[in-house]
């Protein structure tokens, strides 16, 4: 079995049981100074938890008014370079429940139905033009626009594209008109683009930069395909990941198998559908289940039990059902953090793109120090799945992101201080600086590798340095190792 066709295969089991992270997630000009105002504290005491709360956040409503704070730094300082992932937009369940009727949701894009956004008809329009771009051989045969009137299974909806839009047009305001990243004659060589070959996130992606750059222009643009949703490239060899993986379905087995009232909810939900509990299990109800509740649709009736009159009492899965689904899914989260296996295998999943995105801020730096930083690509975007994005934030050590909402973004800004005459001859990125964003909060100095540096600097921001030394090496500890051959190929107990 090829090592992709594999890791495709982890990756739709990892759906199913929708893993959660272990570990996610006004400037001064004197560096001793409070960093307070570049990395304001957004925290506060954690509310009690509640499965429906959280679920609304998982939903992502594109009309709420968000703000971030990306592209803010201390006086004097320069961004060069901004690289970017986020998951996909909202879509279509992936899985239907056995005997009830699919979701009606109209997946064809129009400007006069809700929700809408400013740039959604001129995005409509260009993205007919989409023979004038550069593809990967196997990317042009998918549609660039979501095109069917009751949307396929695994579809992005109206909702996602315009979820994406927002994010763009977010991005440009804190990247384009606060720091020029990219001028209206931008280069193709300074963005690089890349994506799973699912229409859902190469729309996603296309989406995200019809509202991102200074000038949508399809000559200029080259898409690329990952084959992997962990996006590792020609990395993908890993077999302790898999192991880690495997080790990690055993515990959330047992986990849920003990849960009695998630039992119970099940069994009463398949005598309400008149299925088997086995079947409806295996039928990942909640993925049918988050559509209707983001979409406030009433959650679903057995087909077989419906008329021209409403449904019997009972007939109907409910409210209550799904809330105690989506509780086991965050008690699941906290005992999978002391289990931490999935933060073995999150390392694992997550190198490969976290070298290369080191490497190209790397060379950037190195670049911009030379007076050539334009030799690189400056913004960097990588159009993902949960299942890519969970993994990262863990092995980052991220604690308290929680599970990729539709849409969400976690971006990594390359930012220089003004150099001083001493760092000027040395070429030792002293002066080079990484923040770490998801959702817009900044959590640089909650990620393993600056965790330290928060507690005994008074730099403002983070050295690229730690950064750097983290991807190469340090990640690594967590399984015993100091690289990432040496972490995959070595036995797994």
């Amino acid at each position: 079995m090829s090592t992709s066709l594999r890791i495709n295969q982890l990756t739709v089991i990892l759906l199913s049981v929708h893993l959660i992270p272990t570990n996610p997630v006004a400037e001064q000009r004197s560096a001793g100074k409070s960093r307070k105002r570049v990395n304001p504290v957004l925290h506060t005491d954690p509310p009690a938890p509640d499965p429906i709360r959280d679920t609304h956040q998982y939903c992502n409503y594109p009309n709420l008014t968000e703000h971030g704070w990306e592209g803010h730094c201390p006086p004097d300082y320069k961004l060069l370079s901004v690289q970017v992932m986020i998951r996909h937009g909202d879509r279509f369940p992936l899985y239907s429940i056995p005997k009830t009727k699919k979701p009606t949701i109209d997946c064809i894009l129009s400007e006069k139905r809700k929700p809408s956004h400013p740039l959604l008809a001129s995005f409509i329009s260009h993205m007919a033009l989409g023979g004038r771009g550069h593809w990967d051989a196997s990317l042009g045969s998918l549609p660039r626009l979501p095109s069917h009137s009751t949307c396929e299974m695994g579809e992005l909806t109206q909702t996602g594209v315009v979820q994406q839009l927002k994010n763009g047009d977010h991005l440009r305001q804190a990247y384009i008109s606060r720091h020029n990243l990219l001028a209206a004659d931008w280069l193709p060589r300074q963005l690089w683009v890349e994506t799973t070959g699912k229409s859902r996130t190469l729309q996603s992606g296309l989406a995200f930069l019809f509202g991102f750059l200074p000038h949508f222009d399809w000559s200029r643009l080259t898409v690329r395909q990952q084959w992997s949703t962990l996006f590792c490239g020609q990395s993908c060899d890993c077999p302790a990941r898999n192991r880690y993986l495997d080790q990690e379905q055993r515990r959330q087995y047992r986990q849920r198998i003990a849960d009695a009232e998630l039992e119970r909810t099940y069994v009463t939900m398949a005598k309400t559908l008149g299925v088997a509990t086995k079947t409806l299990r295996a039928a990942n109800p909640v993925d049918a289940l988050l559509c209707h509740f983001c979409h406030g649709l009433p959650f679903p009736c057995s087909s077989t039990q419906t008329s021209s009159n409403a449904p019997d009492e009972g007939a109907c899965l409910t409210l209550e059902h799904f809330a105690v689904i989506r509780r086991q899914q965050k008690d699941d989260e906290l005992e999978r953090r002391e289990a931490g296996l999935y933060r073995r295998y999150a390392v694992l999943a997550a190198h490969p793109y976290l070298n290369r995105s080191a490497a190209r801020l790397e060379r950037i730096a190195r670049g911009s120090q030379m007076r050539k930083s334009k030799e690189d690509a400056v913004f960097a975007l990588a159009s993902a799945h949960d299942v890519t994005m969970a993994p990262l934030l863990s092995a980052l050590g991220l604690e308290g992101a929680g599970f990729p909402k539709f849409a969400a973004r976690l971006v990594f800004e390359l930012w220089s201080s003004p150099e001083t005459k001493e760092r000027r001859s040395d070429r030792k990125l002293d002066n080079m600086f990484i923040r770490v964003l998801y959702n817009g909060e900044d959590l640089t100095f909650d990620t393993a590798f600056c965790r330290e540096h928060n507690r005994r600097s008074t730099q403002p921001l983070c050295p690229l340095g730690n950064f750097l030394s983290f991807v190469r090496k340090d990640m690594f500890s967590v399984v015993n190792a100091t690289s990432y051959q040496q972490a995959c190929h070595q036995t797994v107990l």
